[in-house]
């Protein structure tokens, strides 16, 4: 196809930005041409940066006036599953951000309308366009680690306070009686989980057959700002995934294999891999990345493979639901957190020691002895 795919942007504010960029640099590329933008009050000029296209706050009727084929969704959770039918009813392709949906029921309407209507849509999680993640299978294939006994995920991170302001969705586990499920590890630290899941082969729904949750909060919230899970998968080996937005130091976020011989820590978000095995001196390597709009591009023009289609979710799905489906996160104890005036943050100490201590020892909090994680909130969740 010689010209370029004509796309609309769904939410270009907050996250949006990124995508406006990555359109704009395949627009540049002649691969993409943006022809709308989807937002309740619309872009000013300075804000877009140049000449605006068509604007609408109606998603259909853009698609409609553009005749858009390809579509970028980022708006809030709640929306997703809508926005995706809107666009499949039309024929329009999709990339979707992440989280999918905010329960399970709603996933599998958007990937079953989707799939119903004949049209593609991509998942954005990015991390799963590494070309790291396919070398990882590669090594745990040719058995670089041994028997692989388990997955590991940590992410320390922080978020002011201002950021569980920024929407009302915020850190909400449901809003106007609408599944939200705004927490660390299924919006902001979501990669974290669906790699794992990944390097695991558990990326479907059928492949988890049991999740068991820890979720707290110590900022004024609804939803978990330190938490972690551990799947089982169907093959019955652990993957544990930890995370925090209270973390003292912040640091890169990162998935473990973990073999009898070794194993590899995968650097997501700088798709750099680190292999310690024995017998051998370290190996680090760093990989490429293939831009998940760019491949579903691709896909629809070219017949690619899809990288992220929504069956490929389904295993993190299970874990949003297991979330969706625990006791409301507890709140901290006031002597657990402390906050930092001049950063308008809050701090758990030692949070980021513990996150790591779970993807180490594939264990939950309440198991490794923190003081506030009483067994009481951990709930375990069959997927079947």
């Amino acid at each position: 196809m010689s010209e370029p795919l004509p796309l609309v942007l769904a939410g270009a504010r907050g996250h949006g930005r990124w995508h406006l960029e990555n359109i704009g640099r395949l627009q540049e590329r002649g691969l993409v041409r943006l022809v709308g933008v989807c937002e309740p009050a619309p872009l000013t000029e300075e804000e877009f940066g140049g000449p605006l296209p068509v604007q609408s706050a109606d998603f259909g009727a853009l698609l409609d006036a553009t005749g858009a084929r390809a579509a970028v969704v980022c708006t809030p959770i709640p929306t997703h599953t809508d926005l995706a039918l809107t666009a499949a009813r039309r024929g329009v392709h999709l990339l979707l951000e992440k989280p999918p949906a905010p329960s399970y029921a709603e996933f599998r309407r958007m990937a079953d309308g989707v799939a119903a209507a004949g049209v593609a849509c991509q998942i954005g999680f990015q991390s799963l366009g590494s070309h790291a993640v396919p070398a990882i299978r590669g090594l745990i294939a040719e058995g670089a680690v041994g028997t692989v006994t388990g997955f590991g995920g940590a992410g320390a991170w922080t978020r002011d306070e201002a950021y569980f302001r920024r929407a009302p969705w915020a850190g909400r586990r449901r809003l106007d009686g609408a599944d939200v499920i705004d927490g660390a590890l299924t919006n902001p630290l979501a990669h974290a989980v669906a790699t794992a899941l990944a390097l695991a082969g558990a990326g479907r729904a059928e492949d988890v057959a049991g999740v068991e949750t820890e979720l707290w909060h110590a900022n004024d919230i609804e939803a978990d700002d330190t938490s972690c899970v551990r799947v089982t998968t169907g093959d019955g080996r652990p993957v544990a995934v930890a995370a925090t937005l209270c973390a003292e130091r912040p640091d890169e976020p990162y998935v473990l294999v973990h073999g009898s011989r070794g194993r590899i820590t995968f650097w997501y978000k700088q798709d750099r891999v680190l292999l310690q095995r024995a017998g051998h001196g370290p190996q680090e390597s760093e990989y490429g990345r293939t831009d998940l709009l760019e491949n579903l591009v691709a896909h629809v023009t070219g017949g690619a493979e899809l990288l992220v289609p929504p069956e490929a979710t389904g295993g993190f799905m299970k874990v949003v639901e297991a979330i969706r489906r625990a006791p409301d996160p507890a709140p901290l104890p006031g002597s657990a957190w402390h906050r930092l005036p001049a950063e308008g943050r809050r701090v758990v100490p030692g949070a980021d020691g513990l996150v790591a201590a779970c993807a180490d020892t594939l264990a939950l909090y309440s198991e490794l002895g923190a003081p506030w994680a009483l067994p009481a909130g951990s709930q375990e969740m069959s997927a079947r």
